[in-house]
């Protein structure tokens, strides 16, 4: 069969994990992942991985930050007065919320810090200033 390229839809089988060896995601148990090459709907660094891969073959490839979710952005990072948060949410570290912007974006933001007086959120992706490595799976390949 003919190696993945731009414009095939593949199924892939991933495990991901940090630095430290920590699994954070895996399809392992559960279906594949369906995406088309070249609809940037992967991070970058897995979907270039995959093109010239063929149905059976794996690898392992490690991503910089900037191959995967990005650097860490501080501007990202905002701290808001208790007093903003509606009465019926009491914010903890590592919970995460959504929210909307004034100019109406949504984001999905991770508290960070709680005090008597100020809540830390951070809108940056959980894995973003991260350094990654994924074993890839090449299930299926679909003009």
């Amino acid at each position: 069969m003919n190696p993945a390229k731009n414009g095939d839809s593949v199924k892939v089988h991933y495990t991901g994990r940090l630095e430290n060896g920590q699994v954070f995601d895996s399809s392992i148990e559960r279906a594949p992942i369906e995406f088309k090459l070249g609809d940037k709907r992967v991070i970058t660094g897995f979907e270039n991985a995959v093109v010239g891969m063929s149905p059976g073959e794996s690898k392992t490839i490690s991503l910089k930050c900037d191959e995967a979710y990005g650097p860490h952005l501080e501007e990202l990072v905002t701290s808001v007065d208790r007093e903003q948060f509606p009465q019926h949410i009491s914010p903890e570290i590592g919970q995460q919320l959504e929210i909307q912007s004034e100019e109406g974006f949504e984001a999905i933001v991770t508290v960070v810090d709680v005090n008597e007086s100020m809540v830390t959120l951070d809108a940056n992706h959980p894995l973003a200033g991260k350094d990654l490595t994924f074993d890839i799976e090449l299930i299926d390949v679909s003009s």
